[in-house]
């Protein structure tokens, strides 16, 4: 599972018009479900969401979680975070999990951040989504469930 996430003073996701999702202060988290993946992933990534320490402190250092400033959480499937272009230029997709158990996997990563009492909005898994992100710093931190050590 791959997830980039970032520090946002505010984020919104628009589908046909109307607005899905939207937060003022917190994480974007744009999130990929690989075949391989399984609930271990998913935890793997919540906890690390819902624990990363990247908002300032009263020294101005980055060592605050989004749940210390009372952030919030915008969660978007997003399967081309597991394009590989590495032989050639088009994105292949074969690494990306089905629709099925990558939207099972997706609300399962949501329903974790969420048990830790962090709001949580969303994206709508498979719809053409226009996403707004103001990174705030800029800040950008990319998880790999794969690359745990």
């Amino acid at each position: 599972m791959r997830a980039v996430v970032q520090r946002v003073c505010e984020s919104s996701v628009t589908v046909d018009g109307t607005v899905t999702g939207s937060i003022q202060q917190g994480l974007m988290v744009l999130l990929g479900v690989e075949d391989d993946d399984t609930e271990k992933d998913a935890a793997y990534i919540a906890d690390k969401v819902a624990g990363l320490r990247v908002f300032e402190d009263a020294d101005e250092k980055m060592n605050l979680s989004v749940k210390d400033v009372n952030g919030q959480v915008l969660a978007v499937s997003q399967f081309t975070l597991l394009g590989d272009v590495r032989k050639g230029k088009r994105p292949s997709f074969t690494k990306a999990a089905s629709p099925e158990e990558a939207n099972r996997l997706y609300r399962s990563f949501i329903q974790l951040v969420k048990q830790q009492d962090i709001h949580v909005e969303e994206g709508v898994f498979q719809a053409d989504m226009l996403v707004k992100i103001h990174n705030d710093g800029p800040v950008t931190i990319l998880l790999d469930s794969k690359k745990t050590f």
